[in-house]
């Protein structure tokens, strides 16, 4: 069965370029954003990496650790970051996963168990590892998102998205589509009138079951 969003996330111990890490002790209280990749030195996901290297004050602002993992090994992952950070024109900061024996990608069910790594493996062999997903502070998956090896990760939406989650955890509301920080949000269908007034004060009614107000601040 695969991961849902609110099930906890598998906890692991893993070597990174940046030493052993166990997972849930590594996220401690923070928000966490693990993304995965199929191959160290591939094009795209050089791009995304060096995406995520520039945004290293978004996720520091955000109280959130950032996560990589490869199904490569860690000594392939230190000469990868150097590529990286030529593309960024900055640090990559981050770890990155030694996934060699795909205990993390079969763990997030991103490949079925009885997958291997065949030798002279490409690319193609681990390409459905490319998945972002993001934790909250409870250990528990939030959101992911899923792509295809040759379409680039769009980092701008996964800050949306985090930002859209921790308002939501935040202020017990709702997000609208294209919803960005600032934008009025979603009063819950959980709250009835009378409980909606008194913790958001004015509001309007769209429709009986949509009721928009302006972001708590």
């Amino acid at each position: 069965m695969g991961l849902r969003i609110n099930d906890t996330v598998p906890n692991f111990t893993a070597e990174t370029d940046q030493g052993t890490i166990q997972f849930h002790d590594w996220i401690g209280d923070s928000w966490a954003i693990l993304f995965s990749h199929p191959k160290d030195f591939t094009p795209v996901c050089t791009t995304e990496f060096g995406a995520v290297a520039q945004l290293a004050d978004e996720w520091k602002k955000r109280g959130t650790k950032v996560i990589g993992v490869s199904v490569d090994g860690v000594e392939e992952h230190k000469g990868w970051k150097k590529d990286i950070e030529k593309v960024a024109g900055t640090t990559a900061g981050f770890p990155i996963i030694a996934d060699e024996g795909l205990a993390v990608s079969k763990a997030f069910d991103m490949l079925p168990s009885e997958a291997y790594m065949p030798d002279g493996r490409t690319p193609n062999d681990s390409a459905t590892v490319r998945a972002v997903f993001i934790i909250g502070p409870d250990k528990k998956l939030k959101l992911s998102m899923t792509y295809p090896m040759n379409v680039g990760r769009n980092f701008a939406e996964v800050l949306r998205a985090l930002d859209g989650l921790q308002t939501a955890a935040k202020y017990t509301v709702a997000t609208p589509a294209n919803w960005n920080v600032g934008d009025d949000v979603v009063i819950p269908t959980s709250f009835d009138e009378a409980a909606a007034k008194e913790t958001f004060g004015e509001f309007k009614t769209v429709l009986p079951y949509l009721r928009m107000t302006k972001a708590p601040t």
